[in-house]
């Protein structure tokens, strides 16, 4: 049990660190509330979840190949500035209730953590390190019915933060002034704008080479 408890936290360290996820989540909270910033969480779990399954058949090489990591560092270039930007021109409106936008972007907000995970490289690579790490040690030691507990584990520590998450950016959508709150989805914003350039500067590289 105690092993298990290990991988939790191991989840957890693994969401902790401040990312796109992350930004995306505080934004998507402030605007639309908790249910819409545990969506991205829940998109970018998916996709943790599909890069877990791709490892663990030992298929996940594929994604480092230059094509591929060049056309994921362009893929997530795209996503994250669209989404830094829309972050900021939302910052100008008056946040308020508005049940029928809300209703309209639940399968935004999911699709907008799920597209921001499968199409970092860094966190695929940073999946092959870890949890190729994981399955390296344990494998010989362990049953696949353990193998199995021990990565639900993992999932269970991120999706802790991710409900962590959300209640803090819900949390600021309440207990805060408007002015402010436009100030921090103007920070997401460009938090997520930098990670953008960042990733298409990751691709020129590559193209250049």
């Amino acid at each position: 049990m105690n092993t298990f408890f290990s991988y939790i936290l191991l989840g957890l360290s693994l969401s902790a660190p401040v990312g796109p996820i992350n930004a995306a989540q505080l934004n998507k909270g402030i605007h639309h509330g908790f249910l819409h910033a545990w969506l991205v969480g829940l998109g970018a779990m998916l996709g943790d979840l599909l890069f877990m399954v791709l490892i663990y058949f030992g298929v996940a090489q594929f994604l480092t190949t230059p094509l591929m990591k060049t056309f994921l560092w362009l893929f997530g270039f795209f996503i994250l500035i669209y989404t830094g930007i829309e972050s900021i021109l939302s910052a100008r409106k008056a946040l308020r209730e508005d049940k029928a936008l809300a209703a309209s972007t639940k399968g935004k907000s999911f699709r907008t953590g799920f597209f921001m995970a499968i199409s970092n490289p860094l966190n695929i690579v940073f999946w092959l390190g870890i949890y190729g790490a994981v399955l390296a040690k344990t494998s010989d030691q362990y049953s696949n019915q353990q193998l199995l507990l021990f990565s639900s584990g993992i999932f269970l520590g991120i999706l802790i933060w991710d409900v962590f998450m959300a209640g803090l950016a819900s949390t600021f959508r309440k207990f805060f002034q408007s002015k402010t709150l436009n100030y921090i989805s103007v920070i997401a914003g460009i938090i997520l704008i930098g990670f953008g350039l960042y990733f298409g500067y990751q691709a020129y590289i590559l193209l250049a080479n």
